[in-house]
């Protein structure tokens, strides 16, 4: 153990658990980031649904207008 106590210092120590503090704040960042557009991606899947949603019951009307008007 006092190989290894000589080796990494306090100081070091310091720095690399500085190092790693960084690093999870940026991952943190990296995270929020990818949830923030995949929220916006949902978002955007649901309203092309309602859209496409929309046309299919104006496309029946259409067709069912016309049924009826031949009749």
């Amino acid at each position: 153990m006092e190989g290894v106590r000589a080796k990494w210092t306090d100081e070091r120590l310091d720095d690399l658990n500085a190092k790693v503090d960084d690093l999870g704040r940026r991952m943190d960042d990296g995270f929020r980031e990818l949830r923030a557009d995949m929220n916006a991606m949902q978002r955007t899947m649901i309203q092309l649904a309602a859209v496409m949603f929309a046309a299919l019951v104006g496309l029946m009307a259409t067709q069912l207008g016309l049924v009826l008007t031949q009749l």
